[in-house]
């Protein structure tokens, strides 16, 4: 991918294909980077990186809370709920896809950034992953801090939240980066070119006779960086949470 960006596109669709440029050309990143060029690449970055954001905020608020009711409250239906809940993992992501399709379209939310945010924040998996890791953490806590007189949400606030740190940076790196890799969701619901994320926007540079494989390869080096940054920066947060929520192996 990197190699392929930085050919010229005779050498980029050459037979036989070369493994090294014989010339370096960065002409693909200069027409994708440029303000005033045919493609707002770096307008389809931020549409990508403001969604993925916001997606990712609201993820972790509906999972937190839920997963906090499943593990530690004690209702009628506990069990069955979490049991209901687990169960729509077994079923593929395109049944979602004409149900969630109709309801934005409803709430007057397609071609804007909602359409790409509220859909999906309600997954199965973010509950399940903090739930088994709230699961594991020390009744003792919670105890001691009710006998502080804290009610649930200051025990839920402030003691449990902070021991479920490394679970929430691996929730929010997983989310992150549904959102970031989407592809289909973004075709279905945003119409104008200015408002694509960026897996969506590359696909303009495939044309129907001719295709720009160093632009593509160019746009997804760009696509790419931001999410090997946040994996470094959170890899520790995210082997721990793994190995302490009970899904390692």
């Amino acid at each position: 991918m990197g190699l392929t960006s930085i050919k010229s596109t005779g050498e980029a669709t050459a037979s036989p294909p070369t493994l090294w440029p014989q010339d370096v050309d960065l002409s693909a990143y200069a027409r994708l980077l440029s303000m005033d060029g045919p493609y707002p690449v770096l307008r389809w970055f931020l549409n990508s990186l403001l969604a993925g954001t916001l997606h990712t905020a609201l993820v972790l608020v509906v999972a937190s809370t839920a997963a906090f009711a499943l593990a530690r409250m004690s209702f009628r239906g506990r069990g069955l709920v979490f049991g209901v809940i687990v169960s729509t993992l077994f079923l593929p992501a395109f049944v979602f896809l004409m149900p969630n399709y109709l309801m934005i379209d409803r709430l007057g939310w397609t071609d804007s950034v909602w359409a790409l945010v509220v859909p999906g924040a309600a997954g199965a998996f973010g509950v399940f992953f903090l739930r088994q890791f709230m699961v594991g953490l020390p009744a003792e806590l919670e105890e001691a801090a009710a006998l502080d007189g804290a009610n649930q949400w200051r025990v839920f606030t402030r003691v449990v939240l902070p021991n479920t740190r490394p679970a929430l940076a691996t929730l929010a790196v997983l989310a992150f980066l549904g959102n970031w890799n989407d592809y289909i969701w973004p075709v279905y619901v945003l119409f104008s070119p200015e408002r694509l994320t960026l897996p969506a926007g590359l696909k303009l540079l495939q044309g129907a006779y001719v295709t720009d494989y160093p632009g593509i390869m160019a746009g997804a080096v760009v696509a790419s960086v931001p999410v090997i940054l946040l994996f470094v920066l959170t890899q520790r947060f995210v082997i721990e949470g793994v190995a302490r929520s009970g899904l390692k192996g």
